[in-house]
C-alpha cells in the first residue's frame, strides 16, 4: 500500500452501493416527490443501539472508566470546553487537525485502551466500510492510530458526552445523541488522497470517488436547461460549510426543478453519501432533512472550475439546504465537508 501522508501541503494547516429502496427503508424516507418525505420512527432502535453492550457509546464509557486520572487531564474536557485559540473545541472541524497531542498509537494509551478506541471507530461505520476507511488511513496517515487523536467531552454515563476523533482527512464523532439538533454529533469531515497529492481525473483507488460518480450520473440525466441551472462557475472556499442566512439563495438547481425520476436519482446520491456510516447516523440525517422541509428545500450545484482533466466530470459539487451542507471537493484530491442539522440557526466552530 502506498502512503502519501507526508506530501499534502493542502492538508498541512492545523486549521458496495446502497440501493435507493434499501436506503429509503433503512432511513425511513417514504418514496415520493413530496417536499418532506415522511420518516418512520426509529426511537426504539436508537435507544437499543445506545444501550447495547457493543455500541460505540457504551465503549466510550468503558474507555473513560479505564483512563487514569492523569490521562483524563490530557484528553477529557468539559462539555462546553473553550479553547482560547480554537473556540468551542467540541464542535471544531478541519481537514487536518489534532484535538490534542496524544496520538492513539503511542505509549500514552495502553494496549487495552487502544483496542477499545479501535472498536469505537469500527462501530461508527458500516462493517463493509471498515476496510475502505483503513485503506484511506493507510494512504493518508500510515494506518489507523498513527496520526489520529481522540478527546472525550462530558462524562459518559452521567449526562451529555461525546468522543471526537481527529487527524488528517478525518473528523468523526460518537455522541449517543447528546448533541441536540445535529446529525453525526456535529459537523464531520472525510477525505482521501489515494495516489499522491494531485489525483488523476478518474481518481483511481479513491474510496470516496463513487459518491461523485453517483452525482455526475444525475447531472447526465438532466436536460440542457437543467444542466445550465446546475452548473456554477466558481467553487466556494472548501471551509465554507456553515448554513446560509435566511432568504439567501442556494447555488445550482433547486430540487423542485427535478422530475420524479431525477429525484429518484438524487435519492441514490444521498444513499451513497450516507452509506459509510452506521444506521443511527443515517437516521439522524433523514430526520434533520425532514425537519427542514426535505430534499425539495435543497439545491444541487456542480462547479465548472477545478475540473480535473477538463473532462466534464465535475469533481467539485455540493448538495445544500437550509440546514444541510454536503460539499464534495475532488480537486486536487477528495475533501468532503458535512454539516447537517434540523435548524438553520445551529452554528459550528470551523
Amino acid at each position: 500500500m502506498s502512503s502519501n501522508h507526508r506530501s499534502c501541503p493542502d492538508c498541512s494547516s492545523p486549521a458496495t452501493g446502497l440501493m435507493r429502496r434499501d436506503f429509503l427503508k433503512a432511513a425511513g424516507v417514504a418514496v415520493g416527490a413530496a417536499s418532506a418525505w415522511p420518516l418512520m420512527s426509529h426511537a426504539a432502535d436508537d435507544a437499543a443501539a445506545v444501550t447495547a453492550p457493543s455500541s460505540p457509546e457504551s465503549l466510550v464509557k468503558v474507555l473513560y472508566e479505564k483512563l487514569s486520572p492523569g490521562q483524563r487531564e490530557k484528553v477529557c474536557y468539559a462539555w462546553d470546553h473553550m479553547d482560547k485559540e480554537r473556540g468551542l473545541l467540541r464542535t471544531r472541524v478541519a481537514n487536518n487537525w489534532h484535538i490534542n497531542d496524544k496520538v492513539i498509537n503511542s505509549e500514552f494509551y495502553t494496549d487495552e485502551q487502544r483496542d477499545i478506541i479501535r472498536k469505537i471507530f469500527e462501530g461508527m461505520v458500516q462493517p463493509e466500510w471498515i476496510s475502505k476507511f483503513d485503506q484511506q488511513l493507510e494512504d493518508d496517515a500510515g494506518g489507523f492510530g498513527n496520526e489520529q487523536n481522540i478527546a472525550i467531552f462530558g462524562t459518559p454515563g452521567d449526562g451529555k458526552f461525546e468522543l471526537v476523533m481527529t487527524g488528517r482527512h478525518m473528523t468523526m464523532r460518537c455522541d449517543g445523541n447528546s448533541a441536540e439538533h445535529v446529525a453525526f454529533g456535529g459537523p464531520i469531515f472525510y477525505g482521501h488522497a489515494a495516489r499522491g497529492f494531485k489525483e488523476q481525473p478518474d481518481h483511481p483507488g479513491n474510496v470516496f470517488w463513487p459518491q461523485a460518480l453517483a452525482a455526475n450520473s444525475l447531472y447526465g440525466a438532466l436536460d440542457g436547461r437543467q444542466q445550465k441551472l446546475a452548473l456554477v462557475e466558481t467553487s466556494p472556499d472548501e471551509t465554507r460549510s456553515g448554513f446560509r442566512k435566511s432568504g439567501e439563495a442556494l447555488p445550482g438547481i433547486p430540487v423542485t426543478e427535478l422530475s420524479t425520476d431525477q429525484k429518484d436519482e438524487l435519492q441514490k446520491v444521498l444513499a451513497k453519501l450516507v452509506e459509510p456510516y452506521r444506521q443511527g447516523d443515517r437516521d439522524e440525517v433523514a430526520s434533520c432533512l425532514k425537519a427542514q422541509g426535505g430534499l425539495d428545500r435543497c439545491s444541487l450545484a456542480f462547479y465548472k472550475d477545478k475540473d480535473v482533466g477538463n473532462d466534464g466530470r465535475w469533481d467539485n459539487w455540493r448538495l445544500e439546504g437550509p440546514a444541510f451542507v454536503w460539499y464534495f471537493r475532488g480537486d486536487p484530491h477528495v475533501h468532503v465537508w458535512v454539516n447537517v442539522a434540523d435548524d438553520p440557526s445551529v452554528a459550528f466552530n470551523a
